[in-house]
């Protein structure tokens, strides 16, 4: 990645210099279909930009963004320059700016086969060739020359020759004339969210009509489009239900009609991310459109990320953030705007469940790894931003909001919002200017709110103190506030306190709450004295703020007697994840945790919660297990799983969700109802074991040996399509053969011939939980390559193979040596490297933690 990083000095300068009046883009991209070039050249497609800008410093000089295999021509305001004194390979100086410019470059574009830029996609089901561009945070340079940085907004022309037969969309309304397809000029826009989708897709529309509060009538056009050998599961009428329920949604609650025009939302293949917020053309990866049967969590999941996108359109694309520091004043709002129109809006009403239990997770883990940082974060240069779309970004800046709405109230909140949209509207701001709408609308003091939540890092604890009367009733609860050494600030935190009993029936329901501020070391909750003793104490009910929830010794006795019997689901939820931050904290035995899910998991009602119970009590086996009792464990959990898949309702989703669970466990006695489920000649009644759940079966097999290569050649002929390729290719990574680890690895590390998600398939199969003496070769050469990969790929492949193919499973201090040794080493390597290696680390480390607590644990 030599040459192709921006730093935010240079952002600024260029920014104080510069304004974008308009851009003008031509690509030709006639050069997918046929032959490539051959002999390791790029296929390549013709771009040509006209950029009109001004400059503030008549004489300056600043330089355009692109990377290109080749450049044709440049001209500046009618001067031929030589491309190969001004072109570096991601640059073209500019000397010489008058008061008001237009530069021209005429390039030669490479096709992605990473998901970055306008990626390039050859279906193997019928050979059809599909485009599509991604950009964020700075690929558009990939596809055209531009300004690439957020603030230097402007309008955009695109037009598109594409094979006769193709159909090409982008932001704006296209239509096709003289074989060209030319699109509608946009609104001011950044150019990481511009977009072209294009190639045979399948297509489908609708529409979207509102009587604005001014009488005028807003129609927005709807098109959902995905492959066409994914067009017989596209379940396109509950996208467009989703879709206007959320256009409803934000038009009641946001006052701007939404500014983009149509509204088109493109499912594409092997793609990066879960969706792309473009302006009247949203990206989403394929895997939202089910192949087979899926839990209601999938089809929320779903739900979820076309609100999150759709928030977008509003908090990111019309009002955009300055610099990538303020990323949280995009994507904290959308992932916070996603569970709020969910539960608002959709049919998911318990969607607050799954931010609790799933998302928070998410942040729990990143806001303690070594690279923790404040929600507005000090973003270097391009590389920090692309690695600072994580946990903290999303999903403590969303808990954060809910905790500010609880502060503020909803109404000021979403006062401050509409302001904030009318004032700035295509524009960029900074973290000061949304403070401002919200001190108008609250009358509160943000400032200090401000400091203690965005601009500081680290999660609390906050943990109950109950002590009785004489009379066994309350005398005093208090809340104790705890941080880390490393990040030792203390925070007010808006809470709701419960109390919890267990009625004559065994149900554990609430009887008391009191809502309170928890502000320093210890805050004693007054309202609740007098009370009835509580068997369970919880801090954080109603999940309204963002800590680490912890429990006194009568409710943890409780909890591990009644867990299924707490009869309020957010509750429970809630237990289950303070639970699991136990067990990786090293303060609860992973057996005990794996042991609770085992007890009472069968219980839990709401499938997403039993998903997310499935994936950590995998996980706790696999990392957190002590090694001695990971056999006993595996045994445990296969017994467990297969008792509960036979079980659950027949054709329910809980049935659905522990046969997946018990593929993933499953030690080698459950390997042949696996094989019999696959053959037809084991059942369980009501399980539909459709290509999908197939494959899910395969890979275990695979890892333990009992099918092969040509078992798995088998079964792509059955089901030879895009989705089938990437399953074959893990599958065939699991195998328990030196050979085969020796050929992904070279594939992945000394290779860029497989696409990124191949990539991503190949690495998700290496690494096997019963393959730990197998692999443990690779971990020198894990070290010993990561540099140069990081050096000769690119950003998204290097995150890919730097993350993915650490050695994770050997848990030993050996291996947190040689990490160390990497780390002293290569103290000069690229800032977003180090932070990689240092997380996997921390993660490392952790686990080694949590297996001395386990091994500390009885073994009865």
């Amino acid at each position: 990645m030599p040459g192709e990083n921006l730093s935010r000095d240079e952002a600024r300068e260029r920014a104080a210099l510069l304004a974008v009046d308009g851009y003008e883009v031509s690509l030709d991209v006639r050069s997918a279909l046929g032959e490539g070039p051959g002999d390791g050249e790029p296929r390549t497609f013709r771009s040509v930009t006209t950029i009109r800008f001004r400059c503030a410093e008549p004489g300056a000089s600043s330089f355009a963004d692109l990377i290109a295999p080749s450049v044709t021509s440049v001209s500046l305001n009618g001067r031929d320059l030589d491309p190969s004194e001004v072109f570096d390979g991601s640059r073209i100086t500019l000397e010489d700016l008058a008061a008001e410019n237009e530069l021209v470059v005429d390039a030669q574009c490479a096709y992605s086969r990473t998901g970055e830029g306008l990626h390039r996609f050859v279906d193997p089901e019928d050979g059809e060739v599909y485009l599509y561009t991604q950009y964020e945070p700075a690929d558009s340079r990939r596809v055209f020359a531009n300004f690439e940085q957020p603030d230097l907004k402007a309008p955009f022309r695109f037009e598109v020759r594409a094979p006769e037969q193709w159909t090409v969309w982008s932001n704006g309304a296209g239509e096709r004339a003289d074989d060209v397809w030319r699109f509608a000029e946009t609104k001011p826009i950044s150019t990481y969210i511009t977009c072209v989708v294009a190639g045979p897709y399948h297509y489908v529309t609708d529409s979207y009509t509102r009587e604005l509060p001014d009488g005028g009538r807003l129609e927005i056009p709807l098109g959902a489009m995905c492959r066409k050998g994914l067009a017989p599961h596209f379940d396109a009428d509950d996208v467009f239900l989703i879709t206007k329920q959320g256009l409803d949604f934000f038009h009641d609650h946001f006052d701007y009609p939404y500014p983009f025009g149509k509204y088109d939302q493109a499912f594409v293949p092997e793609y990066n991310l879960g969706a792309m917020e473009n302006p009247g053309l949203v990206t989403f990866r394929e895997e939202y459109i089910f192949r087979g049967k899926v839990t209601r969590a999938s089809y929320e999941g779903r739900a979820n990320t076309i609100l999150h996108e759709m928030a977008h359109m509003w908090f990111g694309d019309l009002v955009t953030m300055e610099w990538w520091d303020d990323l949280w004043l995009k994507e904290s709002f959308a992932d916070f705007m996603g569970a709020f129109a969910n539960v608002g809006a959709t049919r998911f009403k318990d969607a607050w469940i799954t931010f609790a239990n799933r998302r928070k997770a998410w942040a729990y883990r990143a806001d303690q790894l070594p690279s923790t940082h404040p929600i507005t974060a000090d973003i270097r240069d391009l590389e920090d931003a692309k690695l600072n779309f994580d946990g903290i970004t999303y999903a403590k800046g969303a808990s954060v909001l809910k905790q500010l709405v609880a502060y503020v109230g909803q109404d000021a909140f979403l006062e401050g919002a509409r302001r904030y949209f009318k004032r700035h509207a295509y524009g960029n701001t900074r973290l000061g200017d949304l403070l401002a709408v919200l001190e108008e609308t609250s009358g509160r003091d943000m400032g200090a709110w401000a400091r203690s939540w965005l601009q500081t890092a680290g999660v609390n604890a906050l943990t109950p103190q109950v002590l009785l009367d004489a009379d066994g009733r309350v005398d005093e609860l208090a809340v104790v506030q705890e941080a880390a050494e490393s990040h030792p600030e203390l925070r007010p935190h808006r809470v709701a306190v419960g109390l919890y009993r267990r009625g004559a029936d065994g149900a554990l329901e609430r009887y008391a709450r009191a809502e309170t501020d928890v502000d320093g070391p210890r805050t004693v909750v007054a309202e609740l004295a007098g009370a009835q003793a509580p068997d369970l104490v919880l801090v954080n009910d109603d999940d309204l703020t963002y800590c680490k929830t912890r429990f006194d010794e009568t409710s943890l006795a409780t909890l591990r007697e009644a867990l299924g019997e707490l009869t309020d689901p957010l509750a429970r939820a809630l237990c289950w994840s303070a639970l699991w931050n136990m067990t990786r904290d090293g303060l609860l035995p992973a057996r005990e945790f794996i042991g609770l899910v085992l007890r009472f998991g069968g219980r839990e009602s709401d499938i997403g919660v039993l998903q997310m119970l499935h994936a950590w009590a995998d996980s706790a086996l696999t990392h957190y297990a002590a090694p001695e009792w990971r056999e006993q464990g595996a045994r445990l959990l296969t017994e467990g799983a297969s008792e509960q898949l036979h079980a659950a309702g027949p054709g329910s989703e809980q049935q659905l969700a522990w046969a997946r669970f018990f593929a993933r466990v499953t030690d080698e006695q459950g390997l042949e109802l696996l094989s019999g489920l696959l053959d037809g000649k084991a059942t369980v009644e009501g399980l539909v074991v459709d290509q999908e759940l197939r494959w899910a079966f395969l890979e275990p097999l695979a890892a333990h040996g009992v099918v092969g290569e040509s078992e798995l050649a088998d079964e792509l002929a059955r089901d030879d399509t895009a989705s089938g390729k990437r399953h074959q290719v893990r599958c065939l990574a699991a195998r328990p053969s030196e050979a085969v680890k020796a050929q992904a690895w070279a594939q992945v590390v000394e290779s860029d011939a497989l696409s990124n998600a191949l990539v991503e398939a190949t690495i998700g199969g290496f690494a096997q939980g019963s393959q730990r003496e197998l692999i443990a070769p690779y971990t020198e050469k894990y070290f010993a390559a990561i540099a140069r990969v990081w050096r000769e790929r690119s950003i998204q492949i290097g995150m890919d193979v730097v993350r993915g193919l650490f050695p994770a499973l050997q848990q030993s201090p050996a291996t947190l040596d040689a990490t160390d040794a990497w780390l002293a080493a290569h103290e000069d390597a690229a800032p977003a490297l180090r932070r990689l290696v240092l997380e996997s680390r921390d993660d490392l480390a952790r686990a080694l933690r949590a297996q001395a607590c386990d091994a500390t644990a009885s073994t009865d």
